[in-house]
């Protein structure tokens, strides 16, 4: 399917659906004219393999509790096997209603108040949300930005380890929101160290099916082997694939069994909460069928990254484009063209663009801005088009 297809045949309006992308602009930013670019959704229609599977469960017309699908991991791991073909094991699913609740159930399940866990920033800011929230205390390892390309300091990171005691590493892989897709000797090196100082970590790898041409995805999961399993939490999701989000449902993969027992005797007592069997009924027609979707969806998606990237070059050189390895969210640098200005004011009241700034990831990116990327040619060339006539 083309690009121009793919887009005629599944976008759709979103404006007056109660889409928080679209119709919470006034209450999150102050303006309702804004051209949303900022919350990690898409005008993209889901598969409609999924919408039939709904329809036909929706039409039986009872909703009450239900058991997860014997067939659901089966499809599921047809899925990795085709795609990323991470070893996943049956045992060590639990479900949850999505990644952020998760995190901080997680993070309240393996950690005490006041102990130390440790992020990348600038990362997806629930992270930090979650240990503030939890009363537990941030240690930032920051990556280091070489030419728009982010890596990790593992001198740093080892320091902060001991001289903090850390006991909980949040990875993010790929990562949000500079776009890298971390290779296996990166994640080698990082779960190495954590292994050495007895650091759980927790893997958000809910951005793993975008994975950008020329790059591949390694789960932690698969690292060396399996070697880092003892010491590893996955989490990851049908929701950010197939555009999914409000059927609150998620993955958490433990395999290590005494981490496993630990988890869901804590959610005994604390998450008393019933799996989304909508959510499940939509994942697993989504996982069974929506191959040649998401790669025309990811096509779309490299398609606007080139477009951004070229009209830049030639019409605001000055705003450097981060390198999109996966995701569909775009770091862009626009320090050398804010002039003194708050970017607020360049970016929301000129350009009239609603985006995360940099300074959701982390204070010392003020000057960058996230582009979704997940959304059509014609809204990007209209986003660049305002920005470029802000300057």
């Amino acid at each position: 399917m083309s690009i121009n297809e793919f887009v005629e045949k599944y976008q759709r309006q979103r404006c007056h659906t109660n889409a928080l992308k679209w119709d919470a602009l006034e209450e999150r930013f102050g303006e309702a004219d804004l051209l949303p670019l900022w919350v990690a959704d898409m005008e993209f229609a889901t598969p409609e393999t999924v919408t039939q599977a709904l329809t036909k469960r929706i039409q039986h017309g009872v909703f009450g509790y239900s058991l997860v699908d014997d067939q659901y991991f089966d499809t599921y791991l047809d899925w990795q096997q085709r795609h990323e073909n991470t070893p996943f094991q049956r045992n060590w699913l639990s479900f949850s209603t999505g990644v952020v609740q998760a995190l901080y159930d997680l993070v309240d399940c393996f950690t005490q108040e006041g102990e130390a866990v440790m992020i990348q920033r600038p990362v997806y800011y629930p992270f930090s949300n979650a240990i503030k929230d939890k009363k537990r205390r941030l240690v930032n390892s920051p990556l280091v930005n070489v030419d728009g390309k982010y890596q990790m300091n593992l001198k740093d990171f080892e320091d902060k380890i001991v001289e903090n005691q850390v006991k909980l590493f949040i990875l993010c892989s790929p990562h949000n929101p500079v776009g890298r897709v971390w290779t296996e000797q990166e994640l080698a090196d990082v779960l190495a160290i954590c292994q050495k100082y007895q650091v759980l970590v927790i893997a958000d790898e809910i951005h793993s099916d975008f994975i950008m041409p020329n790059h591949q995805f390694i789960s932690a999961i698969s690292v060396q082997q399996g070697a880092y399993l003892d010491q590893l939490i996955v989490l990851n999701a049908p929701s950010k694939t197939f555009n999914l989000a409000s059927l609150l449902n998620s993955h958490i993969w433990i395999p290590n069994e005494k981490l496993r027992k630990q988890y869901r005797l804590w959610a005994s007592k604390n998450r008393q909460t019933e799996s989304s069997m909508l959510g499940q009924v939509a994942a697993q027609a989504a996982y069974a069928t929506g191959d040649e979707w998401l790669r025309s969806l990811i096509e779309v998606i490299y398609t606007n990254y080139q477009t951004i990237s070229q009209r830049l070059a030639s019409e605001a050189p000055k705003i450097k484009v981060g390198q999109l390895e996966g995701t569909y969210l775009l770091w862009l640098d626009l320090r050398q063209v804010l002039n003194g200005q708050d970017i607020k004011t360049l970016v929301q009241d000129k350009a009239k663009l609603a985006v995360d700034f940099g300074s959701w990831f982390d204070e010392e990116s003020k000057g960058f801005i996230r582009l979704n990327l997940a959304t059509t040619p014609a809204i990007i060339n209209q986003a660049i088009d305002q920005l470029v006539a802000s300057l």
